[in-house]
């Protein structure tokens, strides 16, 4: 039995050794204490407050491996590259990874090295998965993204319930459920469909005393986010809705001499994506534009900004993205850039993005019979996914189709891989056979041989770029020949520029068109939910943003938070107050009035120019040119 004195000082010692700090912040202590306790446990925390940590500390601590549930391929990779570079043993399945690597993963966990297991909430209903975990003894199970067991989240998923039935099969282990964005509605849901008994509660307050907020209704964006970076050497995230806004906002601000930005999406090489992260974690002045692929489980403490080109889809998403900024407690902003045109054109992409029930069946069946897999058929290969060809077929949206393949993946009913990475090649047919190809099918195909070890054997990936370069062969044309291969059926081939699918389930057309059709059409009404209340929140003036948020959350508040453009704009900034702000800023350096007025957010340009004139007039500020302040 180890004694009180002794566990705190080895938390302290482990929070030091693995993480640098030498002190816990807020509750973190608390809910870690529970944990090791072995009590059912449920952890609120905004964005920002250390959720990861509760659940990775006393992993270490206890005997056995951590089940950590986590929706987000991409957020478990990110978690289990960081613990593994902060030198703890951690690993994830996933649809990805072969069998081999499965197994390897799995003999890790029996032989108590792996201290940390990710894995989505679809797995724990998987057979081959629930033969094995039973020779594995789990310390507790950590549920990250909570709020998504409930049907009144904003990010529903059902197969979250399988861990209540995983619960009691396993009866007597402890769970741990951590969310950042729960109503008290969401936060019912939790413990009641998690089982959980007494469990210990543990909510932080939402509000944010650091984050100025600021909602401006503009048209011109570019030139908004131009003047907001001009004179910012801070680090910061700039949110977009598209990858093709963040490209082109990217390369409108480095046109106009802002270099110290970049962009970040889903639709770039796991390399690329390393790179970039790695630079803005480590730099003091980076600005990231990115859509939301970007932020989850990323700590980074000195982000002094969040602009939002676009809005999010809900306060929730908002909530979570803002709360990347200011996580050292120092002043951070939060800009939200809208106009009606904008909000009005979101209102149509959503409908237009939401089939009716013979469309969604449609798109499914469609999806199978490209790739001619009949009812109750489970294909073992990885295909070629051509959203243009599905969308001919079934001549359906773009939008429809894409919000379909979102859910199916999601529901892990497929697994789509719509990032850019290496391709494969596999061989079709014996070396042996390759002597009775024509002549130059069999050059190509003894060429591949020698350049590519294990073809002939078994799935190899590879980069079409270095081998194009190592055979001295352009890469368009090496392309053209590999398909040309596959086509008379002696190569495997998938292009790692285009999306992949997976099926990870037996077609089945009658749950497709009850359950799942149900099931989409309940997480289509949250979605149109979600965004209403966004757009309320937005257009709103009368009420304080911070307010706003925390009544959502449900936290009664009766105090505004002093700060926000709502505050700003009702504490009607005298004439002298302006006056005495714009002296202040011109006696630090001269300005120009678009400088000014950067500095004072809650004041108009027009107002800023009116107060230049006159206190030009009165002889307290002087003209260095046509366009540049100072103090005489």
């Amino acid at each position: 039995m180890v004694s009180p004195q002794d566990l705190n000082d080895l938390k302290i010692q482990t929070l030091k050794h693995f993480w640098g700090h030498t002190a816990f912040r807020d509750s973190q202590e608390e809910i870690i204490d529970a944990v090791i306790s072995g009590k059912d446990t449920v952890a609120l925390l905004p964005t920002g407050g250390g959720k990861s940590l509760c659940f990775q500390l006393p992993a270490l601590i206890l005997e056995g491996t951590c089940l950590v549930v986590s929706p987000l391929l991409a957020l478990m990779r990110d978690q289990v590259f960081q613990l593994k570079n902060n030198g703890i043993e951690a690993e994830y399945i996933s649809s990805e990874l072969d069998d081999f690597e499965t197994e390897v993963i799995f003999g890790r966990c029996r032989e108590g090295i792996t201290k940390l297991l990710y894995v989505s909430p679809e797995r724990l209903n998987n057979p081959t998965f629930l033969q094995n975990i039973q020779d594995i003894e789990i310390s507790f199970i950590a549920v990250d993204e909570a709020h998504c067991i409930s049907e009144w989240g904003q990010d529903f998923r059902p197969s979250y319930q399988n861990i209540k039935n995983f619960r009691t099969e396993h009866a007597g282990i402890a769970c741990l459920a951590l969310t950042a964005t729960a109503t008290p509605k969401v936060l019912q849901e939790i413990t009641q469909k998690l089982d959980f008994r007494e469990p210990k509660i543990f909510q932080k307050s939402f509000r944010r005393e650091n984050i100025k907020i600021f909602t401006d209704k503009i048209s011109d964006k570019y030139q908004r986010i131009h003047d907001l970076l001009r004179y910012s050497r801070n680090a910061g995230i700039i949110y977009t809705r598209t990858r093709k806004e963040a490209e082109e906002l990217t390369r409108f601000l480095k046109n106009n001499r802002i270099d110290n930005v970049d962009f970040f999406h889903a639709g770039l090489t796991l390399k690329e994506k390393k790179q970039k992260q790695n630079h803005w974690v480590t730099s003091p002045d980076q600005v990231l534009i990115s859509t939301n692929a970007f932020g989850m489980g990323i700590d980074k403490e000195n982000v002094r900004f969040v602009i939002h080109f676009s809005s999010p889809a809900s306060l929730e998403n908002y909530y979570q993205e803002i709360g990347r900024a200011g996580r050292d407690g120092q002043e951070s902003y939060a800009f939200l850039l809208w106009n009606e045109q904008e909000l009005d054109n979101f209102d149509q992409l959503l409908k237009y993005q939401i089939p009716n029930k013979s469309e969604f069946t449609e798109v499914i069946t469609y999806l199978y019979s490209l790739f001619q897999i009949a009812e109750t058929d489970l294909p073992e290969k990885i295909f070629q996914l051509h959203i243009e060809t599905l969308k001919r077929v079934s001549r359906c949206s773009t939008g429809k189709i894409k919000n379909i393949l979102n859910f199916l993946h999601n529901q892990e009913l497929i697994f789509v891989n719509s990032s850019k990475s290496l391709s494969s090649l596999e061989m079709k047919i014996e070396p042996y056979e390759i002597d009775l190809l024509p002549r130059k099918d069999a050059y190509f195909m003894e060429l591949l041989l020698r350049n590519l070890s294990g073809i002939s054997t078994h799935k190899v990936m590879f980069s079409e770029v270095n081998l194009s370069a190592k055979i001295g062969v352009d890469v368009l044309l090496l392309k053209e020949r590999i398909r040309e291969l596959q086509k008379s059926g002696h190569l495997e081939f998938i292009d790692g520029a285009l999306s992949s699918i997976k099926f990870l389930k037996h077609r089945d057309d009658r749950s497709t068109a009850g359950k799942y059709w149900n099931l989409f059409q309940q997480i289509q009404k949250n979605k149109l939910q979600k965004w209403e209340e966004m757009k309320f929140y937005i257009r709103n003036q009368n009420y304080c943003k911070m307010r706003l948020i925390l009544s959502y959350f449900g936290e009664k508040v009766s105090n505004d938070c002093g700060k926000c453009a709502v505050c700003e704009a009702k504490k009607g900034h005298s004439p002298t107050s302006i006056t005495e702000e714009i002296l202040n800023i011109l006696g630090k350096q001269a300005c120009t009035a678009d400088e000014i007025s950067i500095q004072l957010n809650h004041c108009q340009k027009e107002k800023i120019l009116e107060h230049l004139i006159l206190l030009l007039d009165a002889g307290k500020v002087k003209m260095l040119n046509f366009r540049t302040y100072a103090l005489p």
